[in-house]
């Protein structure tokens, strides 16, 4: 349902004056004390919730974490208005002026017919606005979660040609990998098992990527049914009269085939 109230600039406005009345000398102390770097932790916090709640297909918990995402944003530029860094209009003035310049199919003359196309634009433009002396994956975040950069490098990278084309290729590559992390293994050299993992769950990824399936959500979703069924093996213990930590391996895991069964 789109949102029908008519004062959406006035609601803007109300939020940020509630946000400048937080941090004035007769505010929120707790508010007053915030600076950019220690609100980071809060920001990181909101936009997993935020897609947590989207992953959830709960739109009023999703409405609700948006907000507080909003709200942190908002603070964001109001601690920097008050250094007389920058303020909220010129963080909204410098996004719509980006999505203008970066969508040349839709506000400008140029073509693009697929959302391949749009992607490989989208880059080409912002190679042309960053500094030219920087390297290409320069601007991958280093404070990604591993799985989510590690897609993004690959996902970046094939933007430029650099991909193979042919599925079986990456299978082959992940396939590689797991032998050379077993004979990493055999040799119990610990650095060398570290780096051969790392290079096998970077193959998985990017076969996540070829089958269009983000890694991140992926493997989330396969926690998610560990965690469920894992708290079905601890209620079916706790029936029998055990505890966990009690009951032998063996045993736990006739359960967990009863609970694959079921479901």
């Amino acid at each position: 349902m789109s949102d029908r109230r008519p004062k959406i600039t006035d609601d803007f406005t109300k939020l940020r004056n509630i946000v400048a009345k937080l941090r004035a000398p007769d505010g929120c102390p707790w508010d007053r004390e915030q600076t950019n770097e220690s609100l980071v932790p809060a920001l990181i916090e909101e936009a997993y919730e935020t897609a947590e709640a989207a992953r959830a297909h709960d739109d009023a918990h999703f409405r609700e974490e948006l907000g507080d995402l909003l709200l942190l944003v908002v603070m964001h530029a109001q601690i920097a208005s008050e250094a007389g860094r920058f303020g909220i209009g010129q963080v909204i003035g410098e996004v719509s002026d980006k999505l203008i310049r970066r969508h040349p199919h839709v506000f400008g003359t140029s073509e693009a017919r697929d959302a391949g196309a749009v992607l490989k634009q989208w880059e080409a433009i912002k190679r042309e606005e960053k500094n030219a002396d920087l390297h290409y994956l320069a601007s991958l975040p280093k404070a990604l979660p591993a799985l989510v950069r590690a897609q993004k490098a690959q996902s970046k990278a094939a933007r430029v040609n650099f991909d193979w084309t042919a599925l079986r290729d990456v299978i082959a590559k992940v396939e590689e990998e797991l032998r050379e992390t077993k004979e990493a293994i055999q040799l119990q050299q610990q650095e060398i098992i570290e780096e051969e993992l790392g290079d096998l769950l970077f193959g998985v990824v990017n076969l996540a990527r070829k089958c269009k399936i983000d890694a991140e959500t992926a493997l989330q979703s396969a926690t998610d049914k560990f965690v469920a069924r894992f708290n079905r093996l601890e209620d079916e213990l706790k029936t029998r009269g055990r505890k966990l930590g009690e009951a032998e391996l063996a045993e736990m895991d006739a359960i967990w085939d009863e609970i694959k069964n079921q479901e």
